[in-house]
């Protein structure tokens, strides 16, 4: 299979975890659209979300979904979306398409985070991926500093200014071998927003779709 193929086979086994008539959370990237395309094709009785950005809520929106603001929904059932690497503890690196901070907030409101990915995904220790951080952008430096003294090679992300107003930082060369004990001393630094590592709250069910099909990993 192509790598596209999977994450449409990775999408369309999420719409089975989605409970009946439930509020949905919805993820951003290349993958989540792949679901959010099969949930309004194949799910109908589907028709409240809440969306972690505002490219998703279009995209929901067009196919003639509700999207919920977040305050006014309160615990979600569910929350479904990609990410960019995974261990087998399903602590991720999330963020390459810039959301990070509202899907690390719909993923906390909700009672069951799925995460959908290929086979690529899956790493046996997280930093390959250049860890995105949000961060207020008179911090961008004092962050900078900050990242190089943990080892990591910060990149500003250009023409990239976040749903909040913000920017992201790009930390290569990292090799995370503590992911909560990282995320917990990166999100204490002044002006960060938030670090796209989810491991302190890390994903319930992987979903991980291969050429020999789609395969299950829990924690």
């Amino acid at each position: 299979m192509t790598a596209e193929t999977k994450k449409i086979a990775a999408a369309r086994a999420a719409l089975a975890e989605v409970p009946p008539d439930s509020l949905v959370g919805v993820g951003t990237g290349s993958t989540a659209n792949h679901f959010i395309d099969l949930l309004a094709a194949e799910r109908p009785d589907i028709r409240q979300t809440v969306a972690s950005s505002e490219a998703s809520a279009a995209r929901l929106r067009g196919h003639g979904i509700e999207v919920l603001d977040l305050n006014a929904a309160g615990t979600l059932a569910i929350y479904v979306d990609g990410a960019d690497e995974s261990d087998k503890h399903l602590r991720l690196v999330k963020g390459g398409g810039g959301a990070l901070t509202r899907e690390k907030i719909v993923a906390a409101a909700s009672e069951r985070f799925v995460c959908i990915a290929d086979d690529s995904k899956l790493v046996a220790t997280l930093g390959a991926f250049p860890l995105p951080v949000e961060v207020i952008p008179m911090a961008r430096s004092l962050v900078g500093r900050a990242m190089v003294k943990l080892g990591g090679d910060p990149a500003l992300r250009e023409d990239v200014t976040t749903d909040n107003g913000n920017l992201i930082l790009d930390v290569h060369n990292l090799h995370i071998t503590d992911p909560v004990a990282l995320e917990t001393e990166i999100n204490q630094i002044p002006g960060v927003v938030t670090v796209g590592l989810f491991a302190a709250r890390p994903a319930d069910l992987l979903l991980l779709a291969g050429d020999d099909g789609v395969t299950r990993l829990t924690r």
